[in-house]
């Protein structure tokens, strides 16, 4: 069973740990993350989790564990869930954010990646396929996709955009 650190409302160890079945009190904090995986047509790899995980469609991710720097996680569980081995130097981080019990660390990466070829968790992952933003839209519409998954989607999207404006002003 993975042990999870706690972190304060800063983000500052606590110096305790969780575990999955172990409810969060007030004033503890678990760290998650999310990668946004994109290809040359615009479309985002998304995942159909296990029926034990609520069966919707989300985005790659899951909890950092003790002791673990976020990067890693994020790369760890890439590798985990879908068999793909990332480089750290190709992803980028975006962002991250406190809601509700967590912190969330989303990443970023363009990749071309063949379906076929990759080895699902099956415990964890049902399928998989690259879909566009509007098409995981109407998913969302339709309570089929994680709207929390949806939201760090469409958040992600923004911050890019920004900064690539950002990069354009200083031309």
């Amino acid at each position: 069973m993975e042990e999870r650190d706690f972190v304060d409302k800063n983000r500052k160890p606590m110096g305790e740990t969780t575990t999955e079945e172990s409810k969060i009190t007030e004033g503890k904090y678990i760290q998650i993350v999310i990668i946004c995986m994109e290809n040359h047509k615009k479309e985002f790899l998304i995942q159909k989790r296990a029926q034990k995980k609520n069966g919707k469609w989300a985005l790659t991710g899951g909890h950092v564990i003790s002791g673990e720097e976020s990067v890693h996680a994020i790369l760890r569980e890439v590798q985990e869930e879908l068999g793909l081995q990332l480089e750290e130097e190709k992803i980028e981080f975006v962002f991250s954010k406190r809601a509700y019990d967590c912190f969330v660390d989303i990443y970023y990466t363009k990749k071309e990646v063949e379906i076929l070829n990759l080895k699902l968790e099956k415990e964890e992952v049902e399928t998989v396929k690259w879909m566009s933003l509007e098409e995981i839209k109407t998913w969302r519409e339709k309570n089929l996709f994680l709207d929390y998954h949806y939201d760090c989607l469409q958040e992600c999207i923004y911050f890019l955009e920004k900064i690539a404006e950002g990069e354009k002003e200083n031309v």
